[in-house]
């Protein structure tokens, strides 16, 4: 691929993800205004956020019109405040914000790995950007059929401080990678933990709403659907962390000659899936459901996001060269 680096994409690259940044925080004020000021959502909801992620499962839309949006009207509405006739304006404002931001979160990364001749997560900086990007991505695209544009502040907000949180912190300049990165498991291997990574975010996101969430909040969900999404969520990116697990082992067979060597980073993948394996069992055995569950899976989160930045920043070992120094 050649060590010669495009600046000019680089740095295109750069401002992309600060404009990200800024339609991603624009986007969260108008979620969080329809969500304010926005009607009371209908109790069909409930039914539909119970079909999230079921794969080709129709909307349930009660017996009146229902766009999933928080802003429905009908006669089976929960009681709450009159909603304001902008929010709804507000809400598509917001969508078209956070789908802007997307392509302009989308086209920095593919334009930082232009601007190197390789994938675009050889680094900190590169690995959190895309992670971001894979947790609005999952957003929209269930938000197209399912009814949780409830999220959009929370993990718009979300992305936009990770974004911010990289550029300040983690950025680093557009180069070629370590010899033990050009390969091909770069892609899968990398490529499966930042997916399964944004899932859990948004697992994580939603978990924290579910426990702040006050009693008679008209225009959120119910707590049990809220948990029905952690739970079906983490049911789809379980096994995809599990798969990044698996290839990181081939990989570092292939690399250095062995599956498995006590690396920090591989000691907190796998204490990660521990964690999401121990909320997964103690909800399908125990019974460990509502408040117990939420805190298990929300620990678990915080194993992730420890061995994504953690890890890297307080241990040495043979991933460092993922560390914020580049």
């Amino acid at each position: 691929m050649g060590n010669q680096v495009n600046t000019g994409l680089a740095q295109l690259s750069d401002q992309l993800i600060l404009a990200t940044v800024l339609l991603y925080l624009a986007a969260m004020i108008g979620y969080a205004l329809e969500l304010a000021f926005g009607a009371p959502r209908r109790k069909a909801n409930a039914r539909q956020v119970r079909e999230l992620v079921t794969v080709g499962a129709p909307a349930d839309t009660g017996t009146g019109t229902d766009t999933g949006t928080g802003t429905d009207t009908g006669t089976d509405l929960q009681e709450g405040p009159a909603a304001a006739p902008w929010a709804p304006t507000a809400g598509r404002v917001a969508v078209a914000l956070a789908w802007l931001g997307w392509a302009a979160n989308l086209t920095g990364i593919a334009t930082r790995g232009l601007a190197v001749g390789r994938w675009p997560w050889g680094n900190m900086y590169e690995f959190v950007v895309a992670i971001c990007f894979a947790a609005v991505t999952t957003f929209l695209v269930l938000s197209l059929r399912q009814p949780i544009r409830f999220l959009g502040a929370f993990v718009t907000l979300t992305s936009a401080l990770g974004l911010g949180f990289a550029v300040l912190y983690l950025h680093v300049q557009a180069g070629p990678v370590v010899p033990a990165l050009s390969s091909y498991w770069l892609a899968i291997h990398v490529g499966a933990a930042i997916t399964a990574s944004g899932l859990f975010i948004l697992a994580g996101v939603t978990g924290v709403l579910y426990l702040i969430r006050k009693p008679g909040a008209a225009r959120l969900p119910e707590r049990e659907d809220l948990e029905r999404i952690v739970h079906r969520v983490i049911v789809i990116a379980f096994p995809i962390w599990s798969f990044a697990v698996i290839a990181g082992a081939l990989w570092a067979d292939r690399a250095w000659g062995r599956y498995w060597g006590w690396d920090p980073k591989e000691v907190w993948s796998f204490v990660t899936w521990l964690a999401y394996a121990a909320y997964l069992h103690s909800r399908a055995t125990a019974g460990w459901r509502g408040k117990a569950g939420i805190i298990i899976q929300l620990v678990a989160c915080g194993c992730l996001l420890f061995n994504l930045v953690g890890v890297n920043i307080f241990f040495s070992g043979l991933h460092s060269y993922a560390d914020v120094s580049g």
